[in-house]
């Protein structure tokens, strides 16, 4: 089994969340929380404020924590074939700075506020969901009830 630890940003403004779109190897793009693995010895909450520098090209601030995540994607659906356990620690962030571009030799194509009841349209990364739901609910023990694949989601 392999495992990864990431830290997500959930950033929300005037109704619309902020996407990273990835482009993976199939072409297809992919809208996802900016983030990513925390990386040896880094605190998840510096993790964060890094990726979203790195992925989006802005400055941001963590507001608060909103919740863990906790998913296992079995063999069979994982891209390398082998079980995968992803952590995920997700941020309530607030955007001060800077200006949205690609993320230079990196997977991020574009970054973009996305209004809300659009997400449900996007092929996207079941983070997005999970983010939001972190975010809309904000519960007390930061734990989101399992977020339901469908439609266009992917992992």
């Amino acid at each position: 089994m392999s495992f990864r630890l990431a830290a997500y940003a959930v950033c929300i403004e005037d109704g619309r969340v902020l996407l990273a779109h990835h482009v993976p190897p199939q072409g297809e793009t992919n809208g996802t929380l900016p983030g990513g693995r925390v990386e040896q010895a880094e605190d998840p909450f510096d993790a964060v404020i890094r990726e979203v520098a790195e992925e989006t090209g802005c400055d941001a601030v963590v507001e608060r924590l909103l919740g863990v995540d906790s998913r296992v994607i079995p063999a069979a659906a994982a891209r390398a074939g082998v079980e995968h356990q992803n952590v995920g620690i997700f941020y309530e962030v607030r955007i001060t700075g800077g200006r949205l571009r690609p993320e230079p030799n990196g997977e991020t194509a574009e970054s973009v506020w996305t209004p809300i009841p659009d997400v449900a349209l996007l092929r996207r990364s079941s983070l997005v969901d999970i983010g939001l739901a972190l975010a809309r609910t904000a519960p007390v023990t930061g734990h989101v009830a399992s977020v339901p694949v469908g439609g266009l989601i992917q992992h």
